[in-house]
């Protein structure tokens, strides 16, 4: 019999660690929430994978040359993998509410707050300036933008900032709901605000994703390639000329992406580097970040709303993050909810989409302060 042979088929075994299990199963976990309860399926399941492979010993798919290695130096230290998927969110994103409304890119503005604070309250933990700054991220509720940011500034952070990023998108039904009704109150709720469409002519609705991208790549250059590339899949959905294009956005360059994407990031989880107290600390300073965010754009929905004599409804500050569109969806159902004869979505819809191009600007100034 092989020896030798025989000692690679045991090493397996012998060099599991009880770390090593945990996180299995914690890999386990992520796919079962993906399956069960449909939490964000296309990355957390792929991150489950990808943090199951990456524990098993004695495999080398994390050493030089190993496919979980390939992948990561492929994928995300050059930031390829997050502007790819930004062409397939352009290529979904209608834009065309926020045309009709584009006071509403105010409300972007002012939900990138918490990014900011939570900064602040992350280096009183020990955080250092660039980690803090990429665990604020996590408040724009943007998934691409904090792999973006994490993997620039804290490339030993990226994982549990992007598995708390993607699950709290995933609870926005649940996380925005009790703070936006804490914040408001019924007959604010109640506001009625008619939509009244203003048609927007297919010239402006090319012109804006060119200038949109001249505009931010000036203003903050850092930003500029998932900036670029969201706007980018934008203009190939607006242009019409390029169908095939724009369905492969869509579909097969999304999916192929976001899979590649997700095994990537769960290969970050190994356990020496997950299973420590600042991991706890960055799940919770991303709900933090989370409820500040949502917090000060309803704080500033409600100064809207006295300036304009009551006509603005404030919960549409609370939908200014980048998670889209499921945070338009909940201003929704809680002002149908007050009054079944409001409806808000597409209002609502303005303000989320401008929260997307505001949480890849906030990343932007993010990484030029910082980088």
């Amino acid at each position: 019999m092989n020896v030798g042979g025989l000692e690679q088929l045991v090493a397996g075994f012998t060099s599991l660690t009880w770390q090593n299990i945990v996180m299995m199963i914690v890999g386990g976990l992520l796919i079962w929430l993906a399956i069960r309860y449909e939490y964000e399926p296309l990355l957390l399941l792929p991150i489950g994978l990808g943090c199951i492979l990456a524990n098993l010993p004695g495999t080398g798919m994390l050493d030089e040359g190993g496919l979980l290695n390939v992948l990561y130096k492929a994928g995300i230290e050059n930031e390829l993998f997050p502007s790819l998927v930004f062409i397939g969110i352009g290529a979904m994103t209608d834009f065309g509410p926020l045309l009709e409304n584009p006071l509403y890119t105010l409300f972007g503005a002012a939900a990138q707050f918490g990014i900011f604070g939570t900064l602040l309250i992350a280096t009183l933990f020990g955080f250092n300036i660039r980690e803090a700054a990429s665990i604020g991220i996590i408040g724009a509720a943007d998934g691409p933008t904090s792999i973006f940011v994490a993997s620039a500034l804290a490339p030993n952070l990226v994982g549990p900032i992007t598995v708390a990023a993607y699950s709290y998108m995933s609870l926005v039904p649940i996380i925005q709901p009790p703070v936006m009704k804490l914040l408001t109150t019924r007959r604010e709720r109640r506001i009625k605000m008619p939509y009244t469409s203003h048609p927007v002519s297919k010239t402006t609705r090319i012109l804006f994703p060119i200038v949109v991208t001249l505009a931010c790549a000036l203003i903050a250059p850092a930003a500029t390639p998932l900036i670029g590339m969201l706007m980018f899949g934008n203009l190939v959905r607006e242009a019409g000329v390029v169908e095939r294009i724009n369905k492969a956005a869509q579909n097969e360059i999304a999916n192929i992406v976001t899979t590649f994407l997700g095994i990537t990031i769960g290969s970050t989880m190994v356990a020496d580097k997950f299973l420590r107290w600042q991991t706890i600390l960055i799940v919770i300073m991303g709900l933090v970040a989370f409820i500040l965010d949502t917090a000060a754009g309803v704080l500033f929905g409600k100064l809207m709303s006295f300036l304009s004599g009551g006509k603005i409804n404030p919960l549409l500050g609370g939908c200014g993050i980048s998670a889209f569109p499921m945070s338009a969806r909940v201003v929704q159902k809680i002002g149908h909810d007050e009054d079944y004869t409001n409806f808000l979505l597409m209002h609502a819809m303005a303000s989320n989409t401008s929260g997307q191009i505001a949480s890849v600007m906030a990343g932007g100034v993010v990484l030029a302060l910082l980088r």
